[in-house]
């Protein structure tokens, strides 16, 4: 009976929703403890849901979650992609030898778009230079 009940908990979906993960890299090395974040771009399929966050792990790989952390995935449409370093909860640049920046072309500037389609992708990577 756990495992019936652990099965339809993974199945949770809600509509205008798909499953989005993949991998970032930054001069083709991982990138981990990185902010990703994939904000609708207007004509959303799903303006309700809002954006989608998560955090890079060792191996620079990612699954999004929504905002409101409910879901797994991202809305169906468009995204302006945003990447940032994680930052500790003072807003301190994690400790870093040696630290990185990421340019602006990531993030507050984002030039980084996904589109997320019906059934969702395990292959929303990135590969971001360091100039």
């Amino acid at each position: 009976m756990g495992v019936i009940a652990l099965g339809a908990a993974g199945c949770e979906s809600k509509a205008g929703l798909a499953p989005v993960s993949g991998k970032i890299t930054l001069d083709g090395k991982p990138l981990a403890a990185a902010h990703v974040v994939f904000q609708p771009e207007a004509g959303s399929k799903a303006p309700d849901i809002g954006g989608s966050y998560a955090f890079t792990n060792e191996n620079g790989e990612y699954t999004l979650r929504t905002f409101d952390g409910d879901h797994v995935g991202a809305a169906l449409g468009t995204h302006q992609v945003q990447v940032n370093l994680k930052i500790d909860t003072e807003g301190n640049p994690r400790p870093r030898t040696p630290p990185k920046m990421l340019p602006a072309r990531y993030n507050r500037q984002s030039e980084l778009t996904f589109d997320v389609k019906p059934g969702g992708s395990t292959q929303a990577n990135f590969d971001l230079k360091s100039h």
